[in-house]
């Protein structure tokens, strides 16, 4: 089986909200993080938004942060493949329908497990800031079951979503999927993707690490707090001296990758106002990936994982479109 790039993550469907900030604190859910609710909490605050508010379903599409990413490598031209977990019903046709589209291969194609598909609601305030409340549904059932052996050997870069810490049957499958990588010198890259996932699950984090891992995405409040460091030098070295590449990205200032000698480069990117900063990193990490691939080095692969983060935060939606290439 042809893949250059293996991912392994949750499988979601956005429902995307444009919210107010009154009504945002009104939810109870702390502004730019993720929070994991249950199918009772998760029905709750689609009350608040529509009943409640009045406020009308902006936009529903595939997500999950390691599939974005994976969505962009492919439109990049990467031969790609998704492990998840979906269940037979619409949500999860719609999920996987969406990747066959756009020529990624996955795991769930065929026949498929009863259960609930995760979702995901994305709150969008008018600064364009995104707070995530998601229902893992039959995500949190991921295990080492799920992955495709043969795919994943095939590879050049397996990518693990952070996100997966947070369950033990999917952190099995991520220490699975890691091993069958370094056993077959496929490269390991790992996201830390929420700072809640650092305060939370450090000791998973570290593990992953301490096995293996080639290049560790981070934004720059992950990387403080994952190296107890209060400025985002201090924590590009600390990141720089613990043995794997990085690429820690800076909000809209540019970001701090692996240089020579275990010095921190830093990148610039180009400013620009943003409407939905939803997808931003997950972007950015899949056309770094795409470029490392095809044999970039990683400050230029990172130059242009800045030029499409800044396009898909310039209008609504999670993922880079087609037209956008």
């Amino acid at each position: 089986m042809n893949c250059q790039l293996y991912g392994i993550g949750n499988a979601l469907v956005d429902s995307e909200y444009l919210v107010s900030e009154p009504m945002l604190d009104q939810s109870g859910f702390k502004k730019g993080t993720m929070t994991l609710v249950d199918a009772h909490d998760r029905s709750k605050l689609i009350t608040l938004l529509e009943d409640t508010n009045g406020v009308s379903l902006s936009k529903r599409a595939g997500g999950g942060s390691a599939a974005n990413t994976i969505v962009t490598a492919a439109l990049l031209g990467t031969e790609a493949f998704y492990n998840c977990k979906v269940a037979s019903d619409p949500t999860g046709d719609f999920f996987v329908h969406d990747l066959i589209g756009l020529g990624i291969k996955t795991n769930m194609a065929g026949l498929r497990p009863e259960g609930v598909t995760g979702e995901c609601i994305s709150m969008i305030t008018p600064d364009g800031e995104r707070t995530l409340v998601t229902h893992l549904g039959i995500n949190g059932s991921l295990s080492s079951s799920n992955i495709d052996t043969a795919a994943l050997a095939a590879a050049k870069f397996l990518y693990i979503e952070g996100y997966l810490v947070s369950s033990e049957s999917a952190f099995e499958a991520v220490l699975d999927a890691q091993r069958i990588a370094l056993e077959n010198q496929v490269a390991v890259s790992l996201t830390l993707s929420d700072i809640g996932m650092v305060e939370n699950f450090r000791d998973q984090f570290d593990l992953l690490v301490q096995r293996g891992i080639d290049l560790i995405f981070c934004n720059e409040e992950e990387a403080k707090l994952w190296t107890r460091t209060d400025d985002r030098l201090d924590a590009a070295n600390a990141l720089a001296n613990q043995g794997s590449r990085f690429a820690m990205t800076l909000s809209g200032d540019g970001a701090y990758v692996s240089g020579e000698d275990e010095t921190p480069c830093f990148v610039s990117a180009d400013k620009v106002q943003a409407l939905d900063t939803t997808g931003a990193g997950d972007t950015f990490a899949g056309a770094v990936l795409s470029g490392l691939i095809g044999g970039e080095s990683l400050p230029t692969a990172t130059s242009k994982g800045h030029d499409l983060a800044r396009t898909v935060v310039s209008r609504f939606g999670a993922r880079l479109l087609p037209s956008d290439l």
